[in-house]
This record gives C-alpha cells, structure tokens and sequence, in this order.
C-alpha cells in the first residue's frame, strides 16, 4: 500500500499563516520604509535563488533608487519607448536586480516570474541589463563605465533634439536623463573621458547619484582609489551636492531636486550607502558585492529590518499599489506629451513630419540620388583616396540625411567627417551638428551608443583604424544592443606610410570581423566607398565600420567593369574571366587594384583569371548559397587573396589549396608606397602566386 498524500489545501492555509504574519509583522512600517524593504528583498532573493549576482548594492540603493523613480523620474510603464520620456541608465550594472525590481513593481512587462528566474536560461532578466532584452532597460550595461558614457550621449540628443524641434509653446523634448554610478565606473577611464566632456558642453540635464559605498570586489575602495571624487567633477565642471545617509529620502529627493535646478552644469549626487545594507555580518564587507548572501544572512538581514522571512520574494499589496502608480501617471504624462505633439502637427507639419522620420531613421524619399558618382581614373591621373570620397559623399549625403550626425576624436581633418555649414555642437552653439569629441575614443564610441539609444540619431564617429583598439569595448556593445552607430576608420593599413608601425593597423581588420552583428566594409575605390555610405545609412540593427585609405587609390572605370553597387552583396564579380577561369583574385580596399592589374598579366600568359572585390564579408555571409557558389565557384581550386593585414581567417574563401598575400607582421616607418612594395602587396606578387597555384 502506498502513503496517502497530504491533503492540498495545507499548503494554500501555510500560505495564508505566513501572509497572515507578514502582514502583523508590517502593520508599524510605513508604505515607503515597506516598498524599499520590497525592492531590497526581492533583489536579494532573486540572488539568492540564482546562487549567482550582487545583492550588496541593490540592498543599499533601494532608498535612493525608490525615491527617484517614485517621485522624480518621468517614464510610462505601459509604453516604454515613449519619446518624452527621462531616461534612466544603471551604469552599475551589477545591480541588476535593483532595475528588474523597479520595473516589476511600476508595472512593465516583467512579471513576477523573470525575477525567479533571473540569470536563467531564456529569462529576461540577465546578469547585467540589456536593452534589447528587457523593456524598460534604455542600455546594456556592465562593463563599468559604459552606463556612464551612454547617459552622456543621452543627454546630448536630448539637446540637439530640442533645437532641432522644439518651438515656443512647444517643449517636445524636455526631460532628463539620470543615472546611478559606482565607484568603479567612476575609475574607469571612459567615465572620465566623458565626464570631461560633458562638463565642457554643460549638459545640465544630466544627473548621476553616486554609490560611495566604499567596497569593491577586492575589499575597501582606499586599497586603490583614495581621490576626492567630488573636486575631480567640480574641476570637470559638473555641479557635486553630497548626501551622507543613502537612507535619508528628505536629503536625498533635496539633492535631486537641486540639481535639477541645475541647468547649466551636469550634476553628480555623492550618496553615502552601505552595501548589504541590513545584513548582520557582510554589510560593508566585500562578501556583499559578488556573491548570494547565504541563507542564514538573508534571513537575518530580513529580521533585521522587520521583513517576513518564511516567504521570499514576497510584495506587501500596499508596495505594489504604491508603485504601480506610476503607470496611471506615466500614461497622463504621455497623453500630454501626444495632445502637444498633434497641436504641434498642426502648427508646424513639416517639422512635424521630420520628427516622425528622424525618430524612426527613416531618409527621405530619393536621398540615394545625393549620393555622388566619380568618374574613372584617367591617364591623367585622378586617383582618390576612399578617406576623401567618404567625405564628399558625407557632404552631399548629410543635408539629406538629417539625423546622420556626428564627429571625430581630434582627427576630422584626417577622417575627412566634417560636413561644410553643419558648425561646432557647443555649450554656447547647441545648432551646431558636428562633434568635436577631443582626444577621446573610447567616450566617442561609448556616447555614440547613447544617442544611438536616445533615439532620433544616426550618430557616426570617426577616428585611425589603429585607434579601433581604444574604443573597442564600446564598439562591441553597439553590436550587442544592435545600435546602427557609424565608425569611420581612416589609416587603414601599412599604406599610411611614415607614422610607422605604432599607426599602422594589421591584425585590426580581422579583429572586427570577429566581433558578431558588427558589418565591416573595406571600399576599393571612391565608388564603392560611396556605396558603403548608402549601406551604412540603410542598416538599422547593427554598427557598421568603413574601413578607409590614407593614400590615394585609382577609381575603377566601371564601363568595362562591373558596378559599385555589388558591394550591397558583400562580395561580387568584378571583372569576369573571358572564359572558365583557371584562377580567382580577391581582395579588398586598396588591395583590389593589384588584383586588377594581376588578371591582365596573367591573361598574357594564358591564364583566365575572375577578380573579386570583397569590401565586406559579413554582407557576403548573407547571401544566398547560389549566389556565393557563382561569385566564388567551388570548381577554381586556385585562388589567390590579397589584403593588407593578417592573412589569418582568409583561408574561408581561398580554400586549403590557395594562397593568402598579407601581412603578418607589425608595419615599418616609410613612404607608404615603399612600405607596400617591401611587404610584397603588388600585383606581381598576385600574378606570381596564381601562376605557381596554375601551374
């Protein structure tokens, strides 16, 4: 015989006990002092039953994180991506939690089972925010300083935006952009990069509350950052206002308050906490930081601050009423917004409906006709760097492209990404539409994103190829958050000459085609360099990197040969075999040419040879398999690449039988032409290789 089971209905009058208790236990408390305990407990026990992420900090900023988001932040749950709205960016990613907790409790799309689910398989609550994941979530962050980077250029659409749009009677865009920081965002160097900056713009419509708790994974923060925050911002420009008690809601809604009044300098709140904050024995304890607190821990935290502890994750229907007010608010804010919005459709149509496309990146109806033609190189020599043809296909593109905006890190005469009339964007100029971002790659990427993400901004950024090295983990994460951000790459090779190896990229090539959803074009000629512009523009998922020559290169006369436009395929024929070929060359940027002159010296000697230009092997991958057999037929063994860089991964389209010309090794100090010839980046040594692969 078998033991009968327990009859179901315990388990539904044990519920009911504990809810019973726990509502005896918070009869005393107020509703704030309940919805804080709420946001850090459910924090905490979400960590909890991951056995994975940081408690300590959501524990601590549950105060402050409460009153900004209860009392200050302007946001609609049921709409998250309305265009007025303040943005919030938790540049303490660690703290995930914290944001999960805040959108659950004001009612966004994530229910109560993301949070028991948080760091799990398909769950929508990942270890560190993502934008493209969650809603609710206005970037992805975690890597320490980019959350600050991206508020940055938050703030700065926000700017440029309202210039653009706002008329008298008329605010459309009006609001803030807040954050929450940690100290090792603030000792990361792109936070400081773009402090700088945005001291120097004056962006006081940025607030940044600052988590002093003091602790980092490895112990207290004086092992290595003993600074005084607040006079580096203060010399930086901003606005500091101090709060000493993250627990004190007066103090610290006056510090919020104050530096909205602010509207001259971006504000930084230094906030006093205490990670773990309730916890017995890891409170102020690095144990706090990275790690669950342990059951017995969290249950004496939960005693300690009065909180049932027999039922986790448990919301008191007080808390949840408290802060699910903020849909009924959110949605009168943004019935306000619209209500002005058609009023302003009326007043002014035609900026009206440029909103609707800017916001949307959507170009106006024959902009491709601004896109210039260059004619072929004559005898007479009009050879064109693609660095120089990018920009004057900026020049014409732009104007019609509105919201294509951006600049250089202190190179734009080099990057060629000014555009004539546009003026400087400064504090004193907000009408200005060029970005004068100063030696400063990494925040130019990382700020980039932050427009990108603000919406109503095709932001593009320009800087050397070498310097992709500098700005790379900003770049990863436009590819991550799938932000169409433009980066111009200009000094692409060891063709850049004298400045020598130091500024002569060789592995860079090749280590952005291994960054996932980033798309890579390397022109061959100014005309293809003109079509990487138009598939830059046209690419709403992702980063594009144009990858552009210092040196001149000849423009490819496309009567004999085929047109431009195949570079929208990735890869494509661009001077056919008169017959069966014996032999393909393929290469990229001002490697094609040699490729070129190749085929008709090994036609000479009785050698048919098909030549392939390449300027992007991720909008090749795209393609059909049809297509890619045609372009690259699986028949022609012989094969020849030539690429000036690693030849490391061109073994995908030469095949184990053919040859990859590049350079594996660092670059030297020497007219660029030089440098080329000494490397053996010529069509002899094209035509040398095909032959012994024919032969």
């Amino acid at each position: 015989m078998g033991t009968s089971p327990e009859p179901q209905f315990d388990d539904t009058l044990q519920h009911a006990a504990q809810h019973s208790m726990a509502t005896d236990l918070l009869e005393d408390s107020d509703i704030q002092t309940q919805t804080i305990n709420t946001i850090r407990f459910l924090s905490a026990d979400a960590v909890e039953r991951a056995q994975s992420g940081h408690p300590g900090t959501p524990m601590a900023l549950a105060p402050v994180a409460y009153k900004l988001w209860r009392d200050h932040l302007r946001h609609n749950p049921s709409d998250p991506g309305w265009p007025g709205r303040d943005r919030f960016v938790l540049s303490a990613g660690h703290a995930s939690m914290l944001l999960y907790s805040l959108l659950h409790l004001t009612g966004y799309d994530l229910p109560m089972e993301e949070l028991k689910n948080f760091r799990q398989w398909g769950s929508r609550t990942p270890g560190h925010p993502e934008a493209h994941l969650t809603e609710g979530v206005e970037t992805t962050t975690g890597p320490l300083g980019q959350g600050f980077a991206n508020g940055v250029g938050m703030a700065l659409a926000e700017r440029l935006l309202a210039d653009e749009f706002n008329e008298e009677g008329f605010p459309l865009f009006d609001h803030r952009t807040y954050g929450i920081v940690s100290d090792g965002d603030l000792m990361e160097g792109v936070s400081q990069e773009a402090a700088s900056l945005a001291g120097h713009l004056g962006l006081g419509k940025l607030v940044y509350l600052f988590d002093d708790n003091r602790i980092t994974i490895d112990g207290g923060t004086d092992l290595a950052f003993t600074e005084d925050v607040a006079a580096r911002f203060e010399a930086y420009g901003w606005h500091v206002a101090h709060v000493e008690d993250a627990n004190d809601l007066e103090a610290v809604g006056a510090a919020i308050e104050e530096a909205e009044a602010e509207t001259g300098r971006p504000s930084l709140i230094k906030v006093r906490s205490h990670i773990g904050y309730g916890a017995p024995t890891k409170q102020d304890t690095a144990a706090a930081h990275g790690a669950p607190l342990g059951e017995e821990e969290l249950r004496g935290a939960k005693e300690a601050l009065g909180w049932p502890t027999e039922e986790p994750f448990y919301v008191p229907d007080a808390a949840r009423d408290h802060m699910r007010e903020a849909k009924a608010e959110g949605e009168q804010l943004q019935s306000e917004w619209e209500a002005l919005f058609e009023e302003y459709e009326e007043a002014h149509p035609q900026k009206a409906e440029k909103l609707k496309r800017w916001m949307t990146r959507r170009p106006p109806e024959g902009w491709e006709d601004a896109l210039p033609t260059f004619e072929a190189t004559s005898a007479s020599g009009n050879e064109l760097a693609t660095r120089k043809a990018s920009g004057l296909t900026l020049e014409e593109l732009a104007p019609e492209v509105g919201y294509l905006i951006g600049g250089s890190a202190d190179l734009t005469g080099s990057n060629k990404t000014d555009v004539e009339g546009r003026g400087d964007f400064q504090k004193e100029n907000p009408s200005g539409r060029y970005f004068r971002f100063g030696v400063r790659e990494h925040a130019m990427a990382g700020i980039s994103n932050g427009m990108a993400l603000h919406g109503g901004i095709q932001p593009y950024a320009g800087t050397f190829l070498i310097f992709s090295d500098y700005l790379r983990p900003s770049l990863r994460l436009s590819a991550l958050m799938e932000q169409p951000v433009v980066y111009v790459f200009t000094h692409d090779s060891i063709g850049l000459g004298e400045d020598g190896p130091t500024h002569q990229p060789v592995e860079h090539l090749m280590a952005l085609r291994a960054i996932p959803n980033l798309m890579v074009i390397r022109p061959a000629d100014a005309n293809e360099a003109a079509q990487a512009w138009a598939a830059a523009v046209t690419r709403t998922g992702g980063p594009t990197a144009l990858v552009l020559t210092r040196q001149t290169l000849p423009i490819v006369d496309r009567t004999e040969l085929t047109t431009a436009e195949g570079l929208h395929r990735g890869a494509y024929i661009l001077r056919e075999a008169a017959g069966q070929p014996g032999v393909i060359l393929m290469g990229t940027g001002s490697e094609v040419q040699h490729a070129l002159q190749a085929a008709r010296a090994l036609e000479k000697d009785g050698i048919q040879a098909q030549v392939v230009s390449v300027p992007s092997w991720e909008l090749f991958e795209e393609q059909s398999e049809t297509y890619r057999r045609k372009v690259l037929p699986p028949s022609v063994k012989a094969r020849v690449s030539i690429e000036a860089g690693v030849t490391q991964g061109w073994e995908r389209y030469v095949g184990p039988e053919g040859t990859a010309i590049g350079v594996d090794r660092f670059g030297a100090s020497a007219p660029g032409e030089r440098v080329m010839e000494e490397y053996g980046l010529t069509a002899e040594r094209v035509a040398e290789a095909a032959r012994a692969l024919v032969a």
